[in-house]
């Protein structure tokens, strides 16, 4: 009997069947891997790069940024939206340095990144006195060390060929399993040379090196989850950044109804469940609502997807909250060494939140949602939920709840919201109910100051028919009001809140005024000079005003509140973590 076998080798062409520039090369691979966004600057050897995109203007668009920090940040937030890697473009000391706030932000909270820089290297002079040079030779700075520090990967470049395959590979590997940041430093020599079909090794099409479809868990791990959740009487699940790295929101929903479970959520997780569902309770832990903890501190069985379970979620490790010896954990995590991290978990179901999710919903019994929804009202009942006296408070300067109370009468239901660090972030974590699912961004990861307009500015190029508003302290706004100019440059209408209590609020609050205060700055006259829209708020009937006129104009606007101090990060702060 003659077998006949199918060669498939000519299913696979080389990248090329011509010579390029390097440059050229490297923004086809971006292109190949449907990255359609680049932050950065310009500096060192990475010129070369964005002439390179700017030959590729159909289908990569790209954003000059002011400063580092600003292309960081934008990149984070682009890779945490579209699951693509964000992509910081610029000097290799510089995208270390200022870029550091965006790139460790996509460090704690796994979002793909790719920092495409240089060593800034003189070749054949390495070992002269070095200008700028990160080598790591005699003299100079050691990039690959630096960026090792705060990378899953470091990749480096020293021939045309390299460039392209280093290239290729960060994608693949800021992508696969946990996500996360992935540097690649060219050299000189690489981005002046050519690659072609001759090249060796051999360059391949840049869709054979992205990661496959997201995995599930072992069957029998599931089934035996899907046992111990069937038969727990006070279910409840704990939602964090996993669920919004796997865009999971529909399937988090699905199998919360299905379990009848309590849906509360770490800070990085919060609103991957719109907090109006009637099985929502918000955020849980050090800063969470107290119908949350409540809830948690009751369950007999706490299903974790996709969070490592903090000190500030734990409320440090207290007790009265999580413990192992009176609860059952089930923990869904892509990364196993997050899987049992901070508490043994009897059930450790190790893929992506998504795909395990929808795994345990065709073993669960239907039937609970009702009984689930009953416990969620009566804790809502008991504790509150977002419904404070404060949201409609008088008085002068603007308390930080009257503001968030106008933010929920005034924000359309599809405004994206993107949050700061500082204690104006732990006011929104704490007082702001979210109404769609993946519409609240904030820094939790790592919780730089200066987060809030770069994501806003990103969040709009993403979704721009959507409403986006940036909310920061007078202190996070004096970081990166340079973003602005970018807003102008490049017609970003983004939205931009100041809580202006001319302070740094949690340092005030926690230690004293010494080296904590600000003068009052007109922040809206500041933003006007620059071409934005500006409006000074002094009194809560000022705010109204100003968010609709806002939300219509065509143009970048500051909404300056002279805001209250007499509320601060300790009156969020639960009994829990307290003493």
């Amino acid at each position: 009997m003659t077998r006949h076998f199918r060669s498939y080798a000519f299913m696979i062409s080389l990248m090329t069947d011509e010579r390029i520039p390097t440059p050229d090369a490297i923004a086809l691979v971006l292109k190949e891997a449907g990255i359609d966004l680049v932050f950065g600057i310009s500096g060192g050897h990475t010129g070369t790069v964005f002439g390179a995109l700017s030959r590729q203007q159909n289908a990569i668009r790209t954003i000059l940024v002011r400063e580092e920090s600003l292309a960081a940040v934008m990149a984070e937030v682009y890779g945490r939206l579209t699951r693509r890697p964000g992509v910081v473009l610029g000097q290799g000391p510089w995208v270390l340095g200022n870029g550091l706030i965006g790139t460790i932000e996509a460090y704690f909270s796994s979002s793909p990144m790719l920092l495409l820089t240089d060593f800034s290297d003189t070749p054949g002079y390495s070992l002269h006195g070095p200008y700028q040079s990160g080598t790591g030779d005699y003299g100079s700075w050691d990039a690959r060390r630096s960026f090792g520090g705060i990378t899953k990967q470091v990749f480096s470049a020293l021939d045309p060929g390299m460039a392209v395959q280093a290239t290729q590979l960060a994608i693949k590997h800021a992508m696969a399993g946990e996500p996360g940041p992935v540097a690649v430093l060219l050299s000189l020599s690489a981005l002046a040379g050519e690659v072609g079909p001759e090249t060796r090794p051999r360059l391949y099409p840049t869709a054979h090196y992205l990661p496959p479809a997201p995995t599930a868990a072992e069957p029998a791990r599931v089934a035996s989850a899907a046992t111990a959740i069937a038969a727990a009487a006070r279910p409840v699940i704990i939602a964090g950044n996993g669920v919004r790295m796997s865009q999971a929101f529909d399937a988090l929903r699905r199998l919360a109804e299905r379990m009848g479970a309590p849906v509360v959520t770490t800070p990085s997780g919060k609103g991957v469940l719109e907090e109006v569902h009637p099985l929502a309770l918000g955020v849980f832990g050090t800063f969470g609502t107290a119908a949350a903890n409540a809830a948690v501190a009751e369950a007999d069985l706490v299903l974790v997807a996709g969070s490592k379970l903090t000190a500030s979620d734990t409320a440090r490790e207290n007790t009265a909250l999580l413990d192992p010896t009176r609860q059952v954990f089930v923990q869904i995590d892509v990364e196993p060494k997050n899987a049992a991290w901070t508490y043994p978990a009897e059930h450790q179901l190790l893929g992506d939140a998504g795909a395990v999710m929808a795994q345990l919903l065709l073993l669960l019994p239907e039937g609970r949602r009702e009984a689930g929804e009953a416990r969620v009202a009566a804790y809502r009942q008991a504790h509150g939920h977002f419904d404070i006296a404060e949201y409609d408070a008088p008085g002068a300067p603007v308390l930080p709840q009257r503001i968030i109370g106008e933010l929920h009468r005034h924000l359309p239901e599809d405004a994206m919201v993107c949050c700061d660090a500082g204690e104006n972030r732990i006011f929104m974590m704490h007082l702001y109910q979210t109404r769609r699912p993946g519409h609240f961004i904030m820094a939790a990861g790592a919780g730089p100051m200066g987060f809030a307009i770069p994501a806003a500015l990103s969040a709009k190029l993403i979704h721009p028919d959507r409403p986006v508003v940036a909310i920061c302290g007078d202190g996070g706004f004096s970081m990166t009001m340079n973003g602005l100019l970018t807003a102008i440059e490049n017609d970003i209408p983004v939205i931009v809140v100041v809580f202006n209590n001319s302070a740094l609020g949690w340092s005030l609050h926690s230690r004293g005024p010494f080296a904590a205060e600000f003068q009052d700055f007109n922040f809206a006259a500041i933003a006007a000079a620059m071409g934005c829209a500006g409006h000074r708020v002094e009194t809560p009937e000022e705010l109204a005003p100003a968010l609709q006129a806002a939300l219509t104009a065509r143009v970048p606007t500051v909404i300056d509140v002279r805001t209250s101090l007499g509320t601060s990060y300790i009156d969020m702060t639960s009994p829990l973590a307290k003493g």
